[in-house]
């Protein structure tokens, strides 16, 4: 099966995984999706996340996060940019186009992929890859 978009298909994983009370979803993995878990692991809406080399492109296993009641941590996570359409921000603008309320919005930047708030500080613009909330 050929995916055009494997970022929407993790954010798609994750999500499913939450709704379905998971502990775990499996992922093929990239450098990207690798820096994706980075910023949602130091963010805290996952658990942890571990690599699994295999003969192909290796797997990415990404253990989801629940509160007490066993609700997930991650209430939304939602696709921003997509390959037939680009979002793109300029520095000034990270943080205004950014920010929808809560949560926090993922962005890709020329200094690699971070947060809004850090792309904000560190004064780089770039694409707005995801929300999670």
């Amino acid at each position: 099966m050929s995916v055009t978009d494997t970022i929407a298909d993790m954010l798609t994983r994750i999500r499913n995984g939450c709704k379905a009370r998971k502990r775990s979803v499996d992922i093929p993995s990239s450098k990207l999706k690798i820096e994706l878990g980075r910023i949602l692991l130091e963010e805290r809406y996952i658990k942890d996340m571990v690599e699994i080399p295999d003969t192909k492109q290796g797997i990415l296993r990404v253990f989801l996060r629940y509160n007490h009641d066993d609700y997930p941590v991650i209430s939304g996570i939602q696709r921003i940019s997509r390959p037939g359409l680009r979002r793109y921000v300029k520095a000034g603008e990270v943080l205004r186009k950014g920010r929808y309320g809560m949560g926090l919005t993922i962005v890709s930047t020329s200094s690699g992929v971070m947060t809004n708030i850090d792309a904000y500080r560190k004064g780089v613009g770039g694409e707005l890859l995801c929300r999670v909330w």
